[in-house]
C-alpha cells in the first residue's frame, strides 16, 4: 500500500533540487503533486518529465497575489490541498558589517514570509474543508545556531523553526500537524552558489569549501535530495499524526538537538 495515495500535494519551489525529488518521491507514493515555482518553464518541464499526477504552476512566494492565486488554481485542479511543502528558499553570506538592507529583504520575504503566507493560504482551505493536513517547512542545520557569515540566512531558517512551533501548536486543533525538517549540507546545484560566498569571504579555492564541509559530516558525505525524502513522506502519511510542531534533523549527524 502507498503511504500517501489519494493525497493532494503542493511544493513550493519544486522545480528542481530538493523539491523536485520530494515531487518525485511523493507521486511514487500515490499522492497527486503541484510543482509550483517562480520559474514556470522548468516547473512545466519538471511536471511534464513527472507524468501523470503532477501539474505546474506559477508562483512567487513574495506576491500575496500570486499566492493566492497558485493555492486557488491547485485547489481547482485536485478539488482540495492535503500536504504542503514549503521548499522555497534562497541563501546568502556576508559579514556582519557588510549585510545590506535589500539582502536581508530579500532573503526574509521568501524564507520567513513566504513560508508564513503560504501556509496561511493553505491553512484556511484545510479548515474550511475539516479534513485537516499536513504542512512541512524546510528549515535549517543553519536555524539551530549561527554561522559568521551565514547571519541573515541562520536567522531566517531559525525563524521557519519558531514560525513551524506556532503554526503547530495553532493548527493542530483543526487536525493540521506543521512540522519541519532540518538538512544538514546539502549537495547539488545551489552548492555552487554557496561555495562561492564562502571562497570569496574565506579566500578559498572554488569548491574548496564544499570539500571540507562534506569531510566534516561524521556520515562522512554530503547529504543529497533523496536523503530527505523518507523524512518527507513519514511526515506528510499518517504514521505522523500524533507528532506536533516539531523541527527534525536529517544531516548525517552535524548537529544534536
Amino acid at each position: 500500500m502507498r503511504r500517501l495515495a489519494g493525497k493532494r500535494a503542493l511544493i513550493t519551489g519544486a522545480a528542481r533540487g530538493i523539491g523536485l525529488e520530494f515531487a518525485r518521491a511523493y507521486l511514487a507514493e500515490g499522492a497527486s503533486v503541484a510543482i509550483c515555482d517562480i520559474n514556470i518553464d522548468a516547473a512545466r518541464q519538471a511536471a511534464e518529465a513527472l507524468g501523470e499526477g503532477a501539474i505546474a504552476v506559477r508562483l512567487d512566494v513574495t506576491d500575496q497575489a500570486s499566492i493566492d492565486a497558485c493555492v486557488a488554481t491547485v485547489e481547482g485542479a485536485f478539488g482540495g490541498i492535503d500536504i504542503l511543502v514549503n521548499n522555497a528558499a534562497l541563501f546568502t553570506a556576508a559579514p556582519i558589517v557588510e549585510i545590506t538592507r535589500a539582502d536581508y529583504d530579500r532573503i526574509f520575504a521568501v524564507n520567513v514570509a513566504g513560508t508564513l503566507f503560504m501556509m496561511q493560504a493553505v491553512a484556511r482551505g484545510m479548515i474550511e474543508r475539516g479534513q485537516g493536513g499536513k504542512i512541512i517547512n524546510m528549515a535549517s542545520q543553519a536555524g539551530r545556531r549561527g554561522e559568521a557569515l551565514v547571519a541573515v540566512y541562520c536567522a531566517s531558517k531559525a525563524a521557519v523553526i519558531s514560525l513551524t512551533q506556532s503554526a503547530g501548536l495553532n493548527l493542530i486543533a483543526h487536525g493540521i500537524n506543521v512540522n519541519a525538517i532540518a538538512p544538514g549540507v546539502v549537495d547539488g546545484e545551489h552548492w555552487d552558489g554557496v561555495d562561492a560566498f564562502f571562497a570569496k569571504y574565506e579566500n578559498k579555492a572554488p569548491g574548496q569549501k564544499k570539500r571540507e564541509v562534506g569531510a566534516a559530516v561524521p556520515f562522512g558525505r554530503m547529504g543529497t535530495a533523496a536523503d530527505l525524502t523518507g523524512m518527507a513522506i513519514f511526515l506528510a502519511s499518517s504514521e505522523a499524526d500524533y507528532i506536533v510542531a516539531q523541527t527534525y534533523n536529517v544531516d548525517g549527524g552535524n548537529w544534536m538537538s
